[in-house]
């Protein structure tokens, strides 16, 4: 038995727990950086997982964090990320999020719309400081193979690219709001190197046509969508030729990119992190109910929602541990649930699992990214999850989130 086993875990801190690893998240750091042209730049995407330990060793690596609000930005700050090197994106940039990046020396934006530039322009006119900003642009045609598409449909992200060609001007820098980038995202949980190599030639297109139109361009972030399974088994990809690819577009469309002119960047949180975490549950109760045999769990999707809200519920795979050590994850049709007071707080159907008794411990993989702060943590007031973080076979810390309310 390592510290980090389930039953380890489960008698120290409790279940349910999600355990971090993060020797995991460098070999994932490694393997991301052998796959992309060099030289490049990673943002780490916080909403993947924000736990202090993990944004402090993303950017240790080299990362720098790429946050959507107040709470991502006090997040990356907080874990060690100098503001030089946080990039605010975000399709609803309210005053006060814009406000609170620059009080907090962020000078780093992607904008949205012509209004979202102006709106960056404006505060950060108020606070006598200047700002560096990427333009997201919407492709005109959609990106085949996206787990969920970001760009060439009808879009909430970023401006079209005909409306920023038919209406160049209003794109433009202003006094305190450069236009010095290109933010180009275009669909996420790509797991075929094919597809990622076809969205990035989109992508790798729109900056070489708009370089003529913006020629003061210094970065190209070019987006991300690496993909891996979602609480349940399987390995994280390797994308081995990549590289080759991305450089050899990249050598087509825009010569300069070796020398920095522009820079290029990417995004990745999913594959960053989801193969570094561990999910332990514990079994609560085993019944059957007019032929489908239930087992009962102290987790759901309060804390492994995957976006439960837009019912984005994951269909998960487990494996379980018996007073006996571990069993072998095949056997009988069981449906998964939780112990939320809603028919929606199911984890899987059908799933193999064998003869479960109360106490079992029940373990899913593939959980480091859009874990507890991807889920319903406030809903029926269960308590959070910890949050056990280890480092091969040694501990490195543990808590727990927790949600209050202030007076205004």
């Amino acid at each position: 038995m390592t510290p980090a086993s389930p039953s380890d875990v489960a008698e120290r801190f409790g279940t349910p727990a999600f355990v971090y690893d993060l020797d995991a998240i460098e070999r994932a750091h490694a393997d991301l950086v052998a796959a992309l042209p060099r030289p490049s730049t990673v943002y780490y995407s916080v909403k993947a997982n924000p736990h202090p330990r993990v944004i402090g060793l993303l950017h240790g690596l080299g990362c720098r964090a790429e946050v959507s609000s107040t709470g991502e930005i006090d997040a990356a700050l907080g874990a060690g990320v100098a503001p030089e090197a946080v990039l605010l994106t975000g399709p609803a940039k309210t005053e006060g999020t814009v406000d609170h990046a620059l009080r907090n020396g962020v000078r780093r934006f992607s904008v949205d719309s012509p209004e979202d530039l102006a709106r960056v322009d404006r505060l950060a006119a108020a606070r006598g400081v200047h700002t560096e900003c990427a333009l997201r642009v919407n492709a005109d045609l959609a990106v085949p193979g996206a787990g969920l598409s970001m760009t060439g449909t009808s879009s909430q992200f970023g401006a079209d690219l005909s409306w920023v060609l038919a209406e160049t001007p209003r794109f433009g820098g202003r006094p305190h709001a450069a236009v010095s980038g290109l933010h180009l995202y275009m669909g996420t949980n790509l797991t075929e190197e094919k597809d990622l190599l076809a969205q990035f030639e989109v992508g790798i297109g729109i900056a070489a046509k708009l370089a003529t139109v913006f020629p003061d361009l210094t970065e190209v972030d070019l987006g991300g969508g690496f993909g891996l399974p979602f609480a349940r088994a399987g390995a994280r990809p390797v994308f081995d030729g990549l590289a080759a690819g991305l450089e050899a577009m990249l050598d087509d469309q825009l010569p300069g990119w070796r020398a920095g002119r522009p820079s290029i960047s990417f995004e990745s949180g999913r594959y960053l992190v989801g193969d570094c975490g561990v999910l332990v549950s514990r079994v609560v109760d085993v019944k059957s109910s007019k032929g489908t045999r239930y087992a009962m769990l102290d987790t759901g999707v309060h804390h492994l929602g995957g976006m439960s809200g837009l019912r984005r519920i994951p269909a998960i795979s487990a494996s379980v541990v018996g007073v006996g050590g571990e069993t072998e994850p095949d056997g009988e049709p069981t449906t998964v649930a939780g112990p939320l007071c809603t028919p929606l707080d199911v984890l899987a159907r059908g799933a193999q699992l064998p003869p479960l008794a109360i106490g079992d411990l029940v373990t899913i993989p593939n959980t480091g990214a859009y874990g507890p702060t991807a889920s319903l943590l406030a809903f029926l007031g269960h308590a959070a999850p910890a949050e056990v973080v280890v480092a091969g076979d040694r501990f490195e810390s543990a808590s727990r989130l927790t949600i209050t309310r202030d007076s205004l």
